[in-house]
This record gives structure tokens, sequence and C-alpha cells, in this order.
């Protein structure tokens, strides 16, 4: 898609400012870069900031640097670096050579720190975090000068450097910059840019005991990088003069253009690290890639496709006002419209009831066919063994029925899909009363369900040879939050109180299509009339497993045609 068909928003206004300008900005270059922290799994906000990037990169031919901002060793591993790296790349997008981390410029930062010292622009502080936190005020109250704020230059290298050996303890000691403790903006009252952590770093092993903090790192490392760009969300607003006083102070060749954008949120969903590592920590879910989780790996799991994510992403658009809340329903919207093209189309029976055909040739087995997908001529057909005993689904029967019930009834008569006309002619039960069994009669006549004498049936229903069908296990997901608000929740609790008893429903005994036995991990279909579908990691051709990736009713398209409705109905109002 060529540049002035892309969809535009204030940020990709500025940035086509900046290159048409006579005189270009940065030389005409626009670097972007995905800074993300290494101390927990990627989210669905953080797709957003993914696509925004990287597809800014993408359409000045730019590019898009990865950088992990690895300051904090105490929450940061490996793990979460590889899993980040992997779900850039699912999203359809690559790095190529400009792949970066803060820890590879520790030993720069360091200098930069002790120059800060020079120009009586830093200071080692001995206030606890106790006292700390009382000397720097509030949002009404401004902070006071901590009684360590006066040290000569030659006493803070001295006691940098002691802290650098390792001669205090976990905070004992922090290096403070030296701005102004009556400031409007908090971040600006003499900040901490380096603390002790005795312990050791997944890059840099024990190398170090003190490490930067992220806001005296994140704007040196973009200048460093030659960022032009810096995208980030709301939050970091009032981060921004902080940055650049650093970058001022120390004379940074290359300044980056922060530019706040409003943050993703969605309904019944939080997209907070924090809780998100507490839900796994507490096995409130199974973990990180919980399909019921909203990290891109636990969306890959329960069948998501990137495609979805990046439509989804470019829906809801970039803003700068506040953060706003976006349905749920609007992002399995995407999901679905992506699925509907791609994913085959098998039967499966969900909750078995068995069908016994008592005038079909006992041991005979036909094959029929079925299309794959009704949107893909290519996908074409397979074939579906039909015996004497079949499945059907318990939903699709009712022996006494209510008005405008048009499955199968005592006498009544529908279609199987693919196949013939049945019949029900009797129903067996069990001792306590519950149908167990139906014995009915197929029609030879109406192979592939059209009847010769041209009599019409009012339902078709989906069905299974109980000779061929494989076993499957079906885990359904509803929202992990009872609340639109997860965060909502009574004085004195937490987040924990609105999560859902019946996120995760599991049906055990659930019949599939014979040729799902060799389908691969990942691989998604359409289980006619229930929803899509997607094989999950621990299903083996011995003991299938399909998590439930949406539902086949589209909510959300509903919602946006009510909406429409509305709109109209005000239009006309108006024109009146």
């Amino acid at each position: 898609m060529e540049n002035e068909t892309k969809p535009q928003d204030f940020i990709r206004e500025i940035i086509a400012k900046d290159v048409a300008k006579t005189k270009k900005k940065n030389g005409g270059r626009v670097i972007t870069r995905f800074p993300p922290e290494p101390n927990g799994y990627l989210h669905i906000g953080h797709a957003k900031s993914i696509c925004l990037n990287f597809g800014i990169a993408e359409e000045q031919k730019s590019v898009c640097h990865l950088r992990f901002d690895d300051t904090n060793p105490s929450k940061e591993e490996i793990e979460f670096a590889d899993s980040i790296q992997e779900d850039v790349r699912w999203l359809g997008f690559d790095w190529g050579e400009h792949l970066y981390y803060a820890s590879d410029y520790f030993d720069r930062l360091y200098d930069y720190a002790l120059e800060l010292i020079r120009k009586g622009k830093a200071y080692v502080c001995d206030l606890s975090p106790e006292e700390m936190r009382e000397y720097r005020g509030t949002l009404t109250e401004p902070g006071r000068d901590s009684p360590f704020r006066d040290r000569t230059v030659e006493e803070n290298i001295g006691q940098f450097e002691r802290m650098t050996v390792g001669e205090f303890e976990d905070g004992e000691r922090v290096l403070r910059a030296k701005i102004d403790m009556t400031s409007g903006n908090i971040n600006l009252r003499d900040p901490v840019i380096y603390r002790i952590q005795h312990k050791a770093h997944h890059r840099t092993g024990d190398d170090w005991c003190i490490y930067p903090m992220y806001d005296f790192t994140h704007g040196i490392s973009d200048s460093i990088e030659g960022i032009t760009h810096s995208l980030c969300t709301l939050e970091f607003e009032d981060h921004r003069p902080l940055y650049d006083w650093f970058l001022d102070q120390l004379d940074m060749d290359c300044h980056p253009q922060q530019i706040e954008f409003s943050r993703l949120n969605i309904s019944h969903t939080v997209l907070s690290k924090r809780v998100l590592r507490k839900l796994v920590e507490d096995e409130h879910v199974s973990g990180w890639d919980d399909p019921r989780m909203p990290t891109i790996v636990g969306m890959r799991r329960r069948g998501y496709t990137p495609l979805a994510i990046r439509n989804f992403c470019e829906s809801v658009g970039i803003a700068k006002k506040s953060d706003s809340v976006v349905a749920l329903a609007q992002l399995e919207h995407f999901v679905r419209d992506d699925l509907n093209r791609v994913a085959a189309r098998v039967m499966a029976v969900m909750r078995p009831l068995k069908v016994v055909i008592t005038n079909y040739p006992e041991g005979q087995v036909e094959e029929l066919e079925a299309i794959n997908n009704p949107e893909d001529e290519s996908a074409g057909t397979r074939k579906l063994p039909f015996s004497k005993e079949l499945y059907i689904d318990r939903e699709d029967f009712m022996e006494n029925p209510p008005k405008k019930f048009f499955r199968l009834t005592p006498g009544g008569e529908v279609r199987l899909r693919y196949a013939y006309f049945l019949r029900c002619d009797d129903v067996v039960k069990d001792d306590s009363g519950e149908v167990v069994e139906l014995h009915c009669s197929y029609d030879p006549e109406t192979r592939g369900g059209q009847a010769p004498d041209g009599r019409k049936v009012k339902a078709t229903i989906h069905w299974l040879s109980a000779q061929h069908a494989r076993r499957a296990e079906v885990r359904e997901y509803n929202t992990l939050f009872t609340k639109e608000d997860p965060n909502d929740v009574s004085e004195g609790a937490d987040f924990t109180e609105n999560l859902n008893a019946e996120s995760l429903v599991v049906l055990p005994k659930v019949f599939v299509e014979p040729s799902l036995a060799g389908a691969k991990i990942g691989a998604r279909f359409q289980f006619e009339r229930e929803g899509y579908y997607c094989v999950d990691l621990e299903s083996t051709p011995e003991a299938l497993v399909f998590n439930c990736t949406v539902p086949l009713r589209d909510t959300w398209a509903k919602v946006k045609k009510t909406v429409r409705k509305v709109a109209k109905k005000k239009v006309s109002k108006k024109s009146i």
C-alpha cells in the first residue's frame, strides 16, 4: 500500500511535515524504535505500538529499531526477551540488524553520569527510600532539598565510585539528578538516576552492582541510536521534560522528538504487566500463554491471526487525547473476519447424542462430499464418511419442543448437512428418563440434501459418523473478568474480585471429523454452526485438544449497525 493511501493520524502528519520541509528535519531521515522492557510478555496494547512504529518505518522506507530497555535485573529475564522477538516477528515485522539493548550502553551511561556529577548536576544521596518519599513533596506541596544535595563534586565522585565497587548495600545510596525540588512536575524533583542492586544481569552478569534508572537510560539510548521520532503513550508525557533535561545537560548530538499518543484499553481486560504477572504467579491462569490472557502469545495460542490483530490496531487509530476503552467485541470482529476467509470448515458435535438409522444397511459406509470453505473456491472439497450410527448435537433434538423449534423432534424430519433427510421414529431413555439414543430412518432418495418429490424441511443439522469420529477436548472461553472495567472494585479489594469463575469451560467429550486427527498445532478451523477453533499446543493425535478462538456470532457488527441506524435517525430529524 502506497503512503498516500495509508490512514492518516496526527503522528503521521507530523512526520510528513518533517520530511516535506525544504530544509528537511533530521536530513529527511525517519528512524523509530520499539523499546520494551524484558520483564514480561507483550500484550495487545504493545501490538498497537509495534504496528505504529514498524508501520511508519515501512511507509518511510526506513528502519525501526528493536531495543530492550533492560535496566532492572530483578525483574528481567532472557525468557521475556526471546518471547518479545518471537511476538514481533509473528506480527509480521522485522528489525533486521537493528537489535539493541540498553545494557549495551552501560559503560557510556556511567560516563554520562560522571559528566553530570562534574557539571554539578548530580549528587549521591544517603536518604532512605522512605525519607526520599517524604522529602519529595506532593502534587500540591513542593519538595525539600536533600541534606546531601550540596556535596562537592569530589565527594560525589568518591561516593559514586564506592557505589560502583559494591561498598554499600541495596538502597543505602543513590545517585540523583540535581534539578528543582519545587518543580510542579514531580519527575523533575531530583530524580534517582542510579541505584544499587547486588543482582546479576541477564546479559552483563556480575559486571555491575549499580544500574541506571529507566528515565535516565531511555532518552539517552534513543539519542545514541539516532532515533528521530520517539513515539510513546500518554503516561510518559510528564517524563518528556526530564528526558529533554538530560539530553540538554549532556549536549547530545541527536535530540529525538517525543510524541505521545493514547494507549489502548479493552473492555473486560487488564493490560498492566504488573497485574498480568500477578495473574500468572498466583495461578489464576495457566501461564503467560493462557488463551484467556491478552498477551500476544496467549492470543496466538487461542487462534488469533497476525493480520486480525494488525487490522484491529489500525481500526482503533492513533489519538492524542486521553485514553479510551475499546469493546472486546471489536477485536473479535477482526479475528472472525480474517478466519472467515481462511479457516477450513469442519463438523464437530459438542454435546453428542447417538442416532441409529434403522433402515440403513448394516456395515455400509459411503463417502459424501463437503465444501471446505464457501469463501474460497480454491480450498476444494473433502470426503465425509457416513454410516448407520451417527452423533448429532443434543441441542438439535427436543422431545417436547416449543413453537418454532424446527430441528429434530419425534416424528419430525430434518436435513443432515451434505447427506440425507432424517426422521426421528423412536426415543430411547435410560432409567433416569434422560434421552440417550434416537432411532431414526433416512430417505435414500435425498442424497445431497434434496428431495426428488420437492418436499422441504426447515432445518439442517450437522452430524458425524460414530464409527469414524475422533474424540476431542474443547475449551470454551469467556471474558477473564466479569466487569467491563476490571479495576472497578470495592474498597479494600483488588482486581481479582472481578475474576470470572466461568472464564474457562471444558467440554471433555466432543467428537470431530476423522481428518482432524492429523491437524497440526495452531491450525484453525470453523466448527460449523459453532465458531472458530484452534488446535492447542497440548493436543496430540491420540488426545485432540481445541481452543475456541471466537464464536460465530459477531456482536460488534451488530453494534456498528445500530450506531449507523441511530446516526441516520439523528440526521433525518435535523434535516426536517
